[in-house]
């Protein structure tokens, strides 16, 4: 490129604010900050205001340095690099912004609502400074008002948004919507500032090493296409085999998607790909619809911000949940595995050890919650929120919402998972339950789903000794589903569910 066409951009200097979109490819905001400026500096910012409520071990705190090394070295092979901070970003960006003396701060959208405050008062310190702040959408590939009713509103029910989502989709190179962003070809316009580049250690930013490392998940760019690579390869059996704890169904994609390690522009392309070549496009077409799903409940929050506070449909918010100490202690036995039911309990030995839940068991582990021991679906959101390593506030919000039928096209509040059923479906040889429940090893295919209907000679044959090496049930599930649809004899609306989410 000229000098002359350089001189015809319009920013001199600007700076690029990496978020959820730590990726060096199909990156909307980085491609117009290059496109618009002679020379790009590049930002991230560990924000004390969101790191202050993280525990000591978060291993979603490990993936993103992970991943932020990785990207450091990507920026570096393409001439830039990256400048990483540990402070508030609601400082940090208009004082680097002057620093750097840039012109403008590119970011891509983010849809949460503490964020879209912080980006609003950025935006006007910014400005004071004469600094513009442009912002495009990323992460979704539909947002807030691009997919509406035929009567101009925002729908609530998700099929009718998922027909009308794929209806305005042409999946081809001129479609805007999925269309990637190039940046390579533009990187010679990536800056190196003089300021220092060192990476904070965990421990600078206030945290301790958790079993991450040995999880071996894939982390970064590398790591996510790794895993989009993986699953396109299996992707024809996703719509058989998704809904199996034991089986290598799902893309296992959700924290790349969450980090934007991966783009959902080429998800959504690879996934349309796949069907069209497919023999079977059932499975292409049944994860391209869970691509919708993520993109529904962005719409949701964005148009409906009190679900972060109550239920989407406020007359939930007069269900009487259980309180008190008892409740408490059935909350701590959910929470720590020990309520008697097998699946759930090996479902929150998985998310205690691991970081990630199979969205089976994400709804299986939720109605148990909401409907057996009748605790307040905020509570584990909560749990949910602080342990998985993919937490996403629209969809984990959405989920819970779902599960205790306060949410928009949430399953009617008398269905109720019956987590013995439930277990003999879906881990019907218990291979996921042996896995994380080990002192059940013993137990037969069919005994292990119930424990407790089995005889002493039964149980001491395989080892197991209720009471101590594993525990009695908390609740009865017959009795606790009569209570369930007492307790929501005060809702007077009842929503019934056409589909149902799945975040993997």
């Amino acid at each position: 490129m000229t000098t002359d066409t350089l001189s015809d951009l319009p920013y001199s200097r600007s700076l690029l604010w990496f978020r959820r979109d730590l990726r060096v490819f199909d990156q909307a905001a980085l491609h117009y900050a290059l496109t618009q400026s002679r020379a790009v500096f590049c930002v991230f910012i560990f924000d004390s205001d969101i790191l202050q409520h993280l525990p000591e071990q978060d291993r979603r705190i490990e993936f993103l340095h992970a991943s932020l090394i990785e990207l450091h070295e990507e920026l570096v092979k393409l001439g830039g690099a990256l400048i990483v901070r540990h402070a508030r970003a609601a400082d940090a960006i208009p004082a680097l912004a002057r620093e750097l003396e840039v012109d403008a701060v590119f970011i891509n959208h983010d849809y949460e609502p503490q964020a879209i405050a912080r980006d609003a008062a950025i935006a006007s310190a910014l400005q004071q400074h004469d600094i513009a702040l442009h912002s495009y959408k990323d992460q979704v590939v539909f947002e807030k008002d691009e997919v509406l009713s035929l009567a101009g509103k925002p729908f609530s029910v998700f099929t009718p948004y998922k027909n009308a989502w794929l209806r305005q989709l042409q999946f081809d190179s001129s479609d805007v919507h999925v269309r990637a962003y190039p940046v390579e070809s533009l990187a010679d316009r990536l800056a190196v500032s003089p300021i220092a580049h060192t990476m904070p250690t965990l421990a600078e930013l206030g945290f301790a090493p958790s079993n991450f490392a040995q999880l071996t998940i894939p982390i970064g760019m590398h790591g996510g296409q790794q895993l989009v690579d993986n699953f396109m390869e299996r992707i024809d059996k996703y719509k058989q085999t998704r809904d199996f704890p034991a089986i290598k169904g799902p893309s296992y994609l959700s924290v790349h998607l969450r980090f934007g390690t991966v783009s959902i522009r080429h998800l959504a392309r690879r996934a349309c790909e796949a069907a069209r070549v497919a023999a079977d496009a059932s499975g292409a077409n049944t994860w391209l619809a869970e691509l919708v799903w993520r993109d529904f409940y962005f719409m949701i929050l964005q148009h409906h911000p009190h679900v972060v506070r109550g239920a989407f449909k406020p007359d939930y918010d007069a269900i009487q949940w259980e309180t008190g100490p008892a409740a408490d202690a059935l909350f701590e036995a959910w929470c720590t595995g020990r309520t008697g039911y097998p699946l759930v309990d090996a479902a929150m030995a998985q998310i205690n050890q691991t970081g990630y839940m199979h969205n089976r068991l994400r709804m299986v582990t939720a109605c148990f919650l909401i409907k057996d021991l009748g605790i307040d679906w905020r509570r584990g959101e909560a749990y949910f929120a602080e342990k998985l390593i993919d937490f996403d506030l629209s969809a984990n919000n959405g989920g819970w919402q779902w599960a205790s039928s306060s949410g928009c096209d949430a399953q009617p509040y008398f269905r109720i998972f019956n987590p013995i059923t439930q277990s003999e479906k879906f881990d019907t040889d218990g291979r996921f339950i042996r896995r994380y429940l080990p002192q059940l090893a013993q137990l037969g295919n069919k005994q292990l789903h119930a424990p407790w209907l089995l005889t002493k000679m039964e149980l001491d044959h395989a080892g197991v000794e209720l009471g101590v090496n594993y525990p009695l049930p908390v609740v009865a599930h017959d009795v606790a589903r009569k209570q369930t649809l007492a307790r929501y004899a005060v809702v007077k609306k009842v929503a019934v569910t056409e589909a149902e989410p799945d975040a993997d």
